[in-house]
């Protein structure tokens, strides 16, 4: 991921990745990302912690130049989630990862 120009917020730097997925709806999330993701959304708060843990993504990108709450930030050290955040367009955000080989 790099040369997306991210803000790293908690989480290993050294992720790696094979595919991405972008979605606000927690069970589309669910039901269609694909394990070893990174995620682009504009939801900060703690359940998406939960929800890429379930699913195996491995990095949550936060769109739009929103910030983290606290807690999710700490539920995403437990779990060992990468979060970084952009303040790009979740649109903008895909494109550079699609130029960047992820599908």
């Amino acid at each position: 991921m790099n040369g997306l120009q991210l803000e790293h917020v908690t989480g290993s730097l050294d992720v790696d990745v094979e595919h991405g997925y972008v979605g606000d709806l927690l069970s589309d999330v669910m039901g269609n990302a694909q394990p070893d993701s990174v995620w682009v959304t504009v939801q900060s708060h703690a359940n998406i912690v939960a929800v890429a843990a379930i699913t195996g993504i491995r990095a949550i990108v936060l769109a739009g130049g929103h910030d983290f709450e606290e807690e999710t930030v700490k539920k995403a050290e437990k779990e060992k989630i990468s979060l970084l955040k952009s303040p790009d367009t979740s649109f903008q955000i895909c494109g550079k990862l699609y130029e960047l080989g992820l599908r």
